[in-house]
């Protein structure tokens, strides 16, 4: 124990605890009404208490109850009608793919990390459409294949070509979240799929795409994770060798 009057060094461990800070009275609300309308509560299209109401049952004011909505409108969870108040608003898949994919365009997320995600979703997805695909999904891959091998002189129809491949099997694996997943993704990798067809991989990607198809086709989840696998790190090493460094190594 250190002597009276003696002050406590740099490195004695701090006498207080930081103070923790509570939430601002408008978070509050909207976490409140939030948890309403997640459990179900409330459905979506069903009409909210006015600002007044919502204040006089929150036991706030309306530059509370009005912040708290701000809030929750950024988020999309509700929406203003005019001259219908405030609703719950859909928040459906759509929403979410966009929100992602603009996200991933314009945060600071690079290709590397990009395909690290999309290695770790597509090989697991490939097995699955392997496991699941109807004869319709594998007559819609097959379709859609040959469509990118007649436009594979036109950059930018095979490179929407690509993607929809891709979707396609997540459409087969039949989980639409899979879908959602990929959607966001996929379309934020649309200027690299561009690029790489452009610069001459076109002939590398339609051979590992049918290497995929034929897998998917025969029902054998093992080979078509693997051709996926191939095909995946195929692209990135076409990327790193001939257009990261004219770009800067790792940019999208």
């Amino acid at each position: 124990m250190s002597g009276a009057g003696t002050a406590p060094s740099a490195d004695d461990p701090a006498l207080f605890a930081a103070v923790a800070r509570e939430p601002r009275l408008s978070d509050k609300v909207a976490e409140m009404m939030l948890e309403t309308i997640l459990s179900n509560r409330l459905n979506v299209g069903d009409r909210l208490p006015s600002e007044r109401e919502l204040g006089e049952q929150f036991g706030v004011s309306r530059t509370v109850v009005r912040e708290a909505v701000r809030a929750l409108v950024a988020k999309g969870v509700i929406e203003v009608r005019s001259g219908s108040g405030l609703r719950v608003a859909a928040v459906d898949a759509d929403s979410v793919r966009e929100s992602m994919s603009l996200f991933l365009r314009g945060g600071d997320i690079d290709f590397e990390k990009v395909h690290e995600v999309r290695s770790l979703l597509e090989v697991h997805l490939a097995g699955l459409a392997a496991e699941r695909a109807t004869p319709e999904d594998v007559a819609r891959l097959a379709e859609i294949h040959a469509q990118m091998v007649e436009e594979s002189g036109d950059v930018e129809s095979a490179a929407r070509d690509d993607l929809e491949f891709h979707r396609r099997i997540a459409l087969a694996t039949h989980n639409v979240l899979f879908l959602v997943l990929m959607d966001s993704i996929g379309s934020a990798l649309i200027d690299i799929r561009r690029l790489n067809l452009g610069s001459g991989s076109t002939p590398m990607t339609l051979s590992q795409h049918q290497a995929i198809l034929d897998a998917v086709g025969a029902g054998d989840p093992a080979t078509a994770r693997v051709a996926m696998a191939a095909h995946l790190e195929g692209v990135a090493a076409w990327w790193r060798e001939n257009l990261a460094p004219e770009e800067g190594a790792g940019a999208e």
